[in-house]
């Protein structure tokens, strides 16, 4: 019966919802498709998590290789503190934006005075060195005693090589190594080691502290959805300088191999002819202002010191070039050499670039300053008549960072513009002094300062008019050599 009915079954006329000039296209992309050529290529592929992929060990081999070659290789060590320098400078500066005037520069001026006493502008630069390298950066908030305010809050820092689980159950699925999360997803708890791995007397069965996540500051850049632990920036090239240090020390063995040699004996006569016998591959020392003469049907020519040749430095730019992309810096910065820009191509790299810092100093903002602002403020409560109250909590206090400026290559075509904006009203005074990383009201202050001293003084201040000549302000950029410029 059973057989009947899937019989009866297979026989029924099938009703299709689709238009009959309607036809199932099943097209293939060549990317997808392995073949003998790109199957090599392809062969590392995998579809590990992101959490899988950044594994203990995985991390610890890429950390271990990027601090190498920033040790070692003088652009990797350039690169790294440049992007230091230009993320952090000399620091963020505070601007609270209460209702209170007077208690926001009480808290500013407290702010910068404790920021000074711990070191805030290099612990930063190293969190960002730290990043490059390491891939992530973690910073503890501690008690400090010794501090000479009266806010005790620090930051201790720690390698990302101390924040792991030693004991960590492989079949827990709210757990990554050195972190603990809950059900939504945020962090817990943080794992670090008593003792780094790299000491001496560390052993494998070392304590470790579990510090609750309100005291941790993690930075680290999420590439992937759901990754919890990040890898070093310079990461991608890691190879690349691998590459460009093989190449520089192949040129150089070539060229000192050709040095090594004054001149080679040579003859155009076959094997067993005329020529006089001579020892093969026998040095012969030569006198300084003598004229010498062969053996009978022997020559003698000179080594060319072809070395470097003329793909060196094309080679050597191309390298560079490729390396500082994944880290979205010109070459000229990365090579810290602007002998091939013109004026208009190095302020058009440079807007990438700019951008790419602003987009840092941003996270920085969110995942530290923010963070480690309201552990101030929490300790700066304890002090009398320095909060002003009724603002409710910290973390929605109204406040910007202030980062340093960067310097426009032409300073009277910056300041004409900045006039012709504020003129025609599309720009503030707050916003101009921000761009230089400064705040605008302590600036005013100090300008009215100054001018009420000048003014006692019986010193006058000419006005300046923005310059109109268009021969002056219309710079035909693409002509201007970055020398002259």
């Amino acid at each position: 019966m059973l057989s009947r009915i899937l019989q009866w079954w297979s026989q029924k006329p099938v009703r299709s919802h689709m238009p009959s000039a309607m036809r199932i296209v099943r097209a293939r992309y060549d990317a997808a498709v392995t073949t003998d050529d790109n199957r090599r290529h392809w062969a590392n592929a995998d579809g590990l998590s992101p959490n899988a992929s950044n594994s203990a060990e995985v991390r610890r081999i890429l950390r271990n290789r990027a601090r190498y070659e920033t040790a070692n290789n003088s652009y990797a060590r350039g690169i790294v503190l440049t992007l230091a320098h230009d993320v952090v400078g000399t620091g963020p500066r505070l601007q609270m934006l209460t209702g209170d005037s007077e208690a926001n520069r009480r808290i500013e001026q407290s702010f910068m005075q404790w920021a000074r006493s711990v070191h805030l502008a290099e612990k930063l630069r190293t969190m960002r060195m730290a990043r490059a390298t390491d891939g992530e950066s973690f910073a503890i908030l501690t008690n400090n005693p010794r501090l000479n305010t009266d806010i005790q809050l620090d930051l201790r820092l720690v390698e990302a090589d101390q924040v792991t689980t030693p004991d960590l159950d492989r079949l827990s699925t709210i757990a990554v190594d050195g972190i603990v999360f809950d059900s939504a997803g945020n962090p817990v708890e943080y794992h670090i080691l008593r003792n780094h791995p790299g000491d001496g007397f560390y052993s494998a069965r070392s304590d470790y502290e579990r510090i609750p996540a309100d005291s941790v500051l993690h930075w680290f850049r999420a590439d992937r959805p759901g990754q919890t632990r990040g890898i070093p920036d310079i990461m991608p090239a890691l190879p690349l300088f691998a590459q460009l240090r093989r190449f520089t020390l192949a040129v150089l063995a070539a060229a000192e191999t050709a040095a090594d040699f004054a001149g080679i004996l040579y003859t155009d006569a076959p094997a067993n002819g005329e020529a006089d016998a001579a020892e093969p591959f026998e040095p012969i020392e030569l006198e300084k202002r003598a004229l010498v003469t062969m053996p009978g049907g022997w020559k003698m020519a000179q080594m060319q010191a072809e070395q470097p040749s003329t793909t060196y430095a094309e080679f050597k730019r191309e390298l560079l070039n490729e390396i500082a992309r994944c880290l979205n810096m010109p070459y000229n910065v990365a090579a810290c050499n602007s002998s091939s820009y013109n004026y208009a191509s190095g302020r058009l790299d440079h807007q990438t670039y700019y951008k790419a810092i602003r987009v840092e100093q941003s996270h920085l903002e969110r995942a530290v300053l923010d963070r480690l602002l309201v552990a101030w403020l929490d300790e700066a409560a304890l002090l009398p008549g320095l909060l002003p109250t009724g603002l409710g909590p910290f973390a929605q206090w109204p406040h910007q960072w202030f980062w340093d400026g960067h310097e426009h290559v032409d300073p009277a075509k910056e300041a004409n513009a900045q006039a012709t904006r504020l003129a025609s009203h599309t720009t503030t005074l707050a916003d101009e002094y921000a761009k230089r990383g400064q705040d605008w009201e302590t600036q005013l202050r100090q300008r009215a300062k100054e001018i009420a001293l000048m003014s006692e003084l019986g010193l006058t201040v000419e006005p300046v008019t923005p310059t109109t000549n268009q021969e002056e302000t219309n710079v035909q950029d693409e002509e201007v050599p970055a020398d002259d410029a």
